[in-house]
C-alpha cells in the first residue's frame, strides 16, 4: 500500500510522521507503528479505504468546538456578517454590546473570564485569558524578586504518626524551616489520588486521579486535633506498628499503606462524636464535591477491594483541609508564594480519572519519551491522557476541572513534562519507547486556558522544559508567563563547559537538580553510574568514559565557581551558591541538595531495582549541614547577581 493515504490520515489526525531527535537527526514513524498508533485514537488504517473513510470521518466533524479560547482584546473571526449586533455576556450575567466588524470579527472583551458570545439565534462559549501567568513578581509584590524556596518529596519528609509514608506534617516542618529561613516557596512532589497499593510498586506520577489527594499524605492530627491522637493511642498494636515503620530508611509502601488506612478507618468510625464544627465542615465539603467526588469515592472504594465510599470521602476531607492549612500557614508566615504543587502528565490507564472522562482520554495508549541523552532507550511512562480531539469535543472540561483542583489553595503549579501542552510522544501499550510517536496538542488553547485559571487562583506556573524541547517551545512558553526549569548540570555551552549563572535563562527557574537527576554530592562521587553499573545499564566501555567525562565536568565545575566568586572551600556549598545566582525571579534547592546527600529520589528506566521514591530523609534532621545550605543559598539569592544576558 502506498504511504500517502496513511501519512495524509497521520498528519489530519495531528500525528507527526517526520521528527527530529536529541542529537537533531530526522526520523520518520514507521507505517506499522502509524496504523497502531491511529487505531489508538479511534482510526482505522489497515488499507487505502480505511485511511480515505477515516479521512472523511474526521473532515465530518463539526468545525466548532464548545469552548473557544482567546487572549484579552484578541480578534475573533465569526460566520457572521458585516454590523451583526453581537453580545457578550460575562460569568456575574453583565451583557456588553458590540458588532461584527467589516472583517467579519468582534474582539474579545478586555477583562479575562469565561464569557458567552451571542448573535442572532447563535451562540459561542470563549474562555478569555490574560496576556501571561501570575508571576513571581506578581506574588511576591516586587518588581524584581530575588524568590528562592526548597522543592520537597513530601513521603520522604518524616514526622511523627505518619506510618513511615510522610504527610502534610512533615511538609509543615519543612514549611517552617525554610519561611525562618526567608524563602517564599515550598514545592512539594505530586500529592495525587494513587491507586490502591497491591504490588508495593509506587510512582507519585503514575496516579488514579490527578484531581483528588493522596488520602495517605493527609495529617489527621492538623485537621482533628488531639482526637486523632487520642484514637492512635487507643490503638496500643497499630501504635507500635507505626512507630516500626516509621525507624527504617526506605519505605514499605505496602506496609505502610495498610497501618495508615487503618487509622484512617478508625477515625471515619469515630467521627459522629466529632466537634459540631468540625463536623459541619465535613458536610459542606462533602456537598461542594458534589457527583465527582462521590464517584471518585465508590471507585476508589472498589479499587481498595470495599463497599465503603463513605470513608474515601471523609480521607479526602483529611487531606484538602491538611494541605489548605498548609497554604494557610505560608501565608500567615510571609512566604510571597508557598506550597507549588506538582502536576503529572498522566493518570493510571485504568485509573479514576479515565474513568471520570472516558469519552477525553487515550485508550490503548500510553506515554513515554523517545531516546535522548539521558535514557538512550527511551521510556515508556505507562499512564495515559487526553486525546487532542477528545479535549476540543468536550469543551476542555477535563482540563479546566483538572488545573482548579491542582491550584486550589496552592501558591505555585510545576507542570511535569510541560511539553505535552505541544506534543506527547504516544507508544501502543505492550511496545518498546521507540515504537511510538509523537501527537501534536493545541498548544494555544491549552495555554490560554492555564493563564486564565493561574490568575484566578493568584498562583504561578512553572514548566519542566527539559529533554528534546522542539524549536520555539521555550519561546512561546515564556511569553504567556510560564517559567521554564534550568538544571546545573544542563546548564552548559556547546562545548560542556557550565555556562556563567548570569547566562542562565531569566524566565526559568533555577535549580541544582531534579528528582531524577543525581545530588550535587551524588553527581560529584559518580552515584548514579556506581547503580548502572551495578544494574547492568549500559556497557563498560561505555561507563568507562561517562567516568571521565564525569571527573572532568567536577573539575570544570569547580573552576567555573572559582571564576564566580563562589569557591569558598566546599564544592557541595559553592555548587549551590553558583544556582542560587541565577538572574531568574526564582531559585528552588532540593531538599537532598540542602542536606548533602548523595542518593538521588528517582533512577529513570529502573522500577524494582533501584529503591525509587522510596528513601526517606534524615531523622532527626542534621542540623548544621541544613542550616548552612539555607544559609549559603538565601544569600547568594540575595546578594550580587551576574546580569543576565540582553
Amino acid at each position: 500500500m502506498s504511504a500517502s493515504p496513511l501519512h495524509a490520515l497521520a498528519e489530519a489526525s495531528g500525528l507527526l510522521v517526520d521528527w527530529v531527535d536529541v542529537a537533531g537527526q530526522p526520523r520518520q514513524v514507521a507505517p506499522d507503528t502509524l496504523r497502531a498508533l491511529l487505531a489508538g485514537l479511534g482510526l482505522r488504517a489497515d488499507d487505502e479505504r480505511q485511511c480515505r473513510d477515516s479521512l472523511r470521518a474526521l473532515a465530518a466533524q463539526p468545525a466548532h468546538a464548545p469552548l473557544r479560547t482567546a487572549q484579552t482584546g484578541e480578534w475573533l473571526a465569526l460566520p457572521a456578517a458585516p454590523g451583526t449586533a453581537c453580545q457578550w455576556q460575562d460569568e456575574g450575567g453583565q451583557r456588553h454590546d458590540v458588532r461584527v466588524d467589516a472583517d467579519t470579527r468582534v474582539q474579545a472583551p478586555p477583562q479575562p473570564g469565561y464569557w458567552r458570545l451571542s448573535w442572532g439565534a447563535d451562540s459561542l462559549a470563549v474562555a478569555v485569558a490574560p496576556q501571561r501567568c501570575w508571576s513571581v513578581a506578581d506574588a511576591c509584590r516586587t518588581s524584581d524578586p530575588h524568590a528562592w524556596g526548597v522543592a520537597l518529596q513530601v513521603y520522604s519528609a518524616c514526622s511523627e504518626g505518619d506510618a513511615g509514608i510522610g504527610d502534610a506534617a512533615g511538609a509543615s516542618d519543612w514549611l517552617r524551616l525554610v519561611a525562618h529561613a526567608g524563602a517564599d516557596a515550598l514545592a512539594l512532589s505530586p500529592v495525587h489520588a494513587p491507586r490502591a497499593r497491591h504490588g508495593g510498586v509506587y510512582s507519585p506520577y503514575s496516579p488514579s486521579d490527578r484531581r483528588f489527594f493522596d488520602p495517605l499524605h493527609a495529617a489527621p492530627t492538623h485537621v482533628l486535633g488531639p482526637t486523632a491522637a487520642d484514637t492512635l493511642e487507643a490503638m496500643p498494636a497499630l501504635r507500635e506498628r507505626f512507630a516500626h515503620l516509621q525507624a527504617p530508611p526506605w519505605i514499605d509502601w505496602n506496609a505502610s499503606s495498610a497501618a495508615k488506612w487503618q487509622w484512617l478507618r478508625a477515625l471515619h468510625d469515630r467521627f459522629d462524636g466529632a466537634d459540631a464544627g468540625v463536623h459541619a465542615d465535613f458536610l459542606r465539603f462533602r456537598e461542594q464535591g458534589g457527583a465527582a467526588l462521590a464517584d471518585y469515592a465508590r471507585f476508589a472504594a472498589r479499587d481498595h477491594g470495599d463497599d465503603d465510599a463513605g470513608v474515601h470521602v471523609f480521607a479526602q476531607w483529611l487531606a484538602q483541609r491538611s494541605w489548605s492549612g498548609l497554604q494557610r500557614e505560608a501565608r500567615e508566615r510571609g512566604m510571597g508564594i508557598g506550597l507549588i504543587a506538582d502536576l503529572a502528565v498522566g493518570f493510571d490507564p485504568a485509573g479514576a480519572e479515565a474513568v471520570a472522562w472516558p469519552q477525553a482520554a487515550l485508550h490503548g495508549l500510553v506515554l513515554g519519551a523517545p531516546p535522548d541523552a539521558f535514557n538512550p532507550e527511551g521510556q515508556v511512562w505507562g499512564i495515559a491522557s487526553y486525546a487532542p480531539r477528545g479535549l476540543r469535543e468536550t469543551g476542555y472540561a477535563p482540563f479546566i476541572e483538572l488545573l482548579r483542583a491542582v491550584l486550589r489553595d496552592r501558591g505555585g503549579l510545576r507542570i511535569d513534562h510541560i511539553l505535552g501542552l505541544l506534543r506527547l510522544w504516544l507508544v501502543p501499550a505492550g511496545a518498546a519507547p521507540g515504537e511510538g510517536g509523537y501527537l501534536r496538542y493545541p498548544l494555544h488553547d491549552l495555554l490560554n486556558l492555564l493563564a486564565l485559571e493561574s490568575w484566578r487562583h493568584r498562583a504561578i506556573v512553572i514548566g519542566e522544559d527539559l529533554g528534546v524541547v522542539p524549536p520555539g517551545l521555550r519561546a512561546d512558553l515564556a511569553a504567556r508567563g510560564v517559567l521554564g526549569t534550568d538544571v546545573l548540570l544542563f546548564c552548559r555551552d556547546e562545548d560542556g563547559r557550565f555556562l556563567p549563572p548570569g547566562r542562565w535563562r531569566i524566565d526559568a527557574v533555577a535549580t541544582s537538580s531534579t528528582h531524577d537527576l543525581p545530588t550535587v554530592c551524588g553527581w560529584r562521587a559518580a552515584r548514579d553510574l556506581d547503580w548502572r553499573e551495578r544494574l547492568g545499564l549500559g556497557s563498560a566501555a561505555q561507563l568507562r568514559a561517562e567516568r571521565a567525562a564525569r571527573r572532568a565536568a567536577v573539575v570544570q565545575l569547580r573552576a567555573a565557581c572559582g571564576s564566580e566568586g563562589v569557591a569558598e572551600g566546599d564544592p557541595w556549598l559553592d555548587a549551590l551558591r553558583y544556582t542560587a545566582r541565577a538572574p531568574g525571579a526564582l531559585a528552588l534547592l532540593p531538599a537532598e541538595d540542602a542536606l548533602a546527600l548523595g542518593e538521588q529520589p528517582n533512577l529513570p528506566g529502573t522500577v524494582a531495582t533501584h529503591p525509587n521514591w522510596r528513601r526517606r530523609l534524615p531523622q532527626p534532621l542534621p542540623v548544621e549541614p541544613l542550616q548552612q545550605s539555607l544559609l549559603a543559598f538565601a544569600d547568594a539569592r540575595h546578594g550580587a547577581r551576574a546580569e543576565p544576558l540582553a
